[in-house]
């Protein structure tokens, strides 16, 4: 991976699938944001439910996309036993880039279109998902779209991958 390489699916597509699809979404440029931290100003500019994503894999290589509301913290370990699965730790770019075609600091659940061979497990954050609007990146970290939950869950529905919708509040870590 290189980082002029262009992405296999790019902002431009996800939003003419968007519209094929009917999704009413709001789109909004702002610079680049690599790091929840980096966004939290766009929160008073941008309403609705702000996500983040973290791309996982276990000891046994399976791999996931989790998409979660920023504020909902998760333990890594917890979300192990949770999903049944081995010690998780974050994949690595030339993973991500392999099977979700893109970048570090862009992930976001549209990405899930490039996976294929159907590798990748998406897991959605039951609380982000009983939110009016969810904000994420639209393949570019220099755009965020806001759209409803069920529209998200079309969208990915459409990639023959099925959303896990989970309640991660078991997971948080322990205070």
């Amino acid at each position: 991976m290189t980082d002029n390489q262009e992405l296999p699916y790019t902002s431009e597509k996800l939003i003419d699938a968007l519209n094929e699809l009917d999704v009413a979404y709001q789109m909004h440029e702002h610079e680049p944001i690599f790091t929840v931290a980096e966004g939290e100003h766009l929160k008073k500019a941008i309403p609705g439910t702000h996500c983040r994503n973290m791309f996982l894999r276990d000891k046994k290589k399976n791999m996931f996309l989790l998409t979660l509301a920023n504020e909902t913290q998760v333990d890594l370990k917890k979300l192990a036993e949770h999903l049944g699965c081995g010690r998780l730790s974050f994949g690595s770019p030339d993973r991500l880039w392999e099977y979700l075609g893109i970048r570090p600091g862009s992930v976001n659940p549209f990405c899930i279109v490039n996976d294929k061979g159907g590798d990748v497990r998406i897991i959605l954050d039951k609380y982000m998902m009983d939110q009016d609007i969810l904000n994420v990146h639209p393949m570019d970290n220099a755009m965020t779209i806001g759209l409803t939950p069920l529209d998200l869950a079309r969208f990915i529905e459409t990639t023959n991958h099925s959303p896990e919708i989970i309640d991660l509040s078991n997971c948080a870590p322990d205070t």
